[in-house]
């Protein structure tokens, strides 16, 4: 097994311990950071996947969540600086009326992985602080809105509504959560739809990029 096989077993597992030495060893080898982190995405994709398939639960999440970010540490001097922030900004936040924020949480480290810098407003955030913060930093390039209650999918429909009536422009929305599906999102107007965090930072690239 190559260096790189072990990093992404490793992050599946969760083995936060683990996964910093191994990250060095890998750069050690010669091995470009940028591979070792396109292998630790892939491997949390492979985690969301078995998350959303039943197969792992939260807890496991969260452990894969923390090896992939343990393992950030270690690669973040090693990524070229531009790369990293070339995805420019990502306001995030759970939509008003609804406290839930585990899913934001993976979302958010996904995100800061893959080379956002992050903005993250909690839970409970209202439309108004949506749109103030597109305004108040810089280079926003996605604002990513999380709702995991049925009875907060109206909020994130007028948030998004709130977004396209500001004026402000450059960014794209990104919309998940328990009870959004890709349909939901395409009526409420998101441009983009993840169903679980593996899955977020794939999508996140693909429109930014687009």
């Amino acid at each position: 097994m190559s260096k790189i096989e072990e990093v992404k077993a490793n992050v599946e597992k969760g083995k936060a311990k683990i996964v910093p030495g191994l990250i060095q060893e890998a750069l050690d080898e010669g091995n470009a950071a940028e591979i070792i982190l396109q292998a630790m995405i892939d491997s949390m994709g492979v985690v969301g996947d078995r998350f959303s398939a039943g197969d792992i639960f939260v807890p496991e999440m969260l452990m894969a969540a923390k090896a992939m970010s343990k393992g950030v540490e270690v690669l973040k001097p090693h990524l070229v600086s531009d790369n990293t922030s070339s995805l420019g900004t990502c306001v995030i936040g759970t939509v008003e009326g609804d406290l839930h924020d585990i899913g934001k949480n993976l979302v958010k480290m996904m995100l800061e992985s893959a080379g956002f810098k992050m903005v993250d407003l909690g839970v409970d955030v209202s439309a108004a602080k949506f749109i103030d913060a597109v305004k108040e930093n810089e280079n926003v390039t996605l604002v990513a809105c999380s709702g995991l209650l049925t009875t907060t999918m109206t909020a994130m429909r007028s948030t998004i509504q709130a977004l396209k009536d500001s004026g402000l422009s450059g960014f794209k929305v990104i919309v998940g959560g328990a009870p959004v599906t890709a349909e939901y999102a395409a009526e409420i107007g998101a441009d983009g739809f993840a169903p679980d965090a593996g899955s977020a930072a794939v999508k996140a690239q693909e429109l930014v990029k687009g």
